[in-house]
Order: structure tokens, then C-alpha cells, then sequence
């Protein structure tokens, strides 16, 4: 693509692109962390991590969002 040609993506198809890319990275990410640091995973309270798990299970009581299989996330 030239520097002058531009390309138009909603959001929604910005999100489609971008979720399995995230959820490499995290996985790979988490998978990096617990080798390095075997038994001592552990989030607290101030990462942005535990923010968003926090959110998350928030969501899950208030049936505000489903939640993927193990399958489903990681395609094992």
C-alpha cells in the first residue's frame, strides 16, 4: 500500500482482526512468565491483569457476557 492510499475498518472487523492475535500474545506471554517464574504466578491487586479479570468475572455474575471453552480460545 502507498503512503497516499488509505484503508477503511469498523470496528467490528478491527476486533475480528486483532482478537486472535491478542490472544497469542497473552498466551504466549503467560506461557513465557510461568516458565520463567515456575509456581510463582500470582496477580495483584494493582496489575492491569487482575483489573481485568475482576471485570471479567464481574461480567460473568451479571450473565453480561459468555465465556469461551478451553477449545474454543485456544483451538486444542
Amino acid at each position: 500500500m502507498s503512503p497516499t492510499q488509505q484503508s477503511n475498518i469498523n470496528v467490528d472487523e478491527l476486533t475480528r482482526a486483532l482478537e486472535p492475535l491478542i490472544r497469542r500474545v497473552v498466551r504466549e506471554e503467560l506461557t513465557r512468565l510461568l516458565k520463567k517464574e515456575a509456581g510463582a504466578f500470582q496477580l495483584d491487586p494493582d496489575m492491569p491483569l487482575y483489573e481485568d479479570m475482576e471485570e471479567i468475572k464481574r461480567r460473568k455474575d451479571q450473565k453480561q457476557t459468555e465465556l469461551y471453552s478451553h477449545n474454543e480460545v485456544w483451538g486444542e
